[in-house]
């Protein structure tokens, strides 16, 4: 009779992937707002900012750029966030890797990881995952699990056992 182990070992997986945002990141480059994109003019700025449609904005991410190396006084950020904050979800002045692994950040913070409590857990391995997730996710884990792994539930890699 074939036995499976894998079942049997009791390791429960948490993979991060299921933590990533699922909203859509758009990127704005602030230039198109300023005098020939370049200078920031205030009457320009506002006239162009009050004229631009938000409706490709609409529950999406934003991130803010600027591709030009322009002085760019504080009061610019904060009319951006007027104008965007009743129709976006979620906004901020970097890049939209940045901004994806903010959110993803948050995502895994706020979820509710009561169900690894006095588990044994294993974070599965993923290429091209963040290194600060991993991170978090073993600060998360080790206060309530009994013992971290990484790795694939068949063959994981033992991180903390609790005594």
């Amino acid at each position: 009779m074939f036995v499976n182990k894998v079942e049997n070992s009791g390791i429960l997986a948490l993979d991060l992937i299921d933590f990533k945002t699922t909203l859509e990141i758009i990127e704005f480059d602030i230039k198109i707002l300023f005098y020939q994109e370049m200078i920031v003019k205030e009457k320009e700025f506002k006239a162009a900012l009050a004229a631009l449609e938000l409706t490709p904005f609409i529950g999406k991410a934003v991130a803010f750029t600027c591709s030009v190396d322009a002085i760019i006084p504080p009061w610019i950020y904060m009319a951006l966030a007027d104008k965007f904050h009743p129709d976006v979800a979620y906004y901020d002045f970097k890049s939209v890797e940045t901004l994806e692994l903010e959110l993803w950040t948050q995502n895994l913070k706020r979820a509710d990881l009561s169900q690894y409590q006095d588990q044994k857990v294993v974070v599965r391995a993923r290429p091209n995952m963040p290194e600060s997730l991993y991170m978090l996710a073993s600060a998360r884990l080790i206060p309530i699990v009994t013992t971290l792994m990484y790795g694939e539930v068949g063959m994981p890699k033992v991180i903390f056992k609790r005594a």
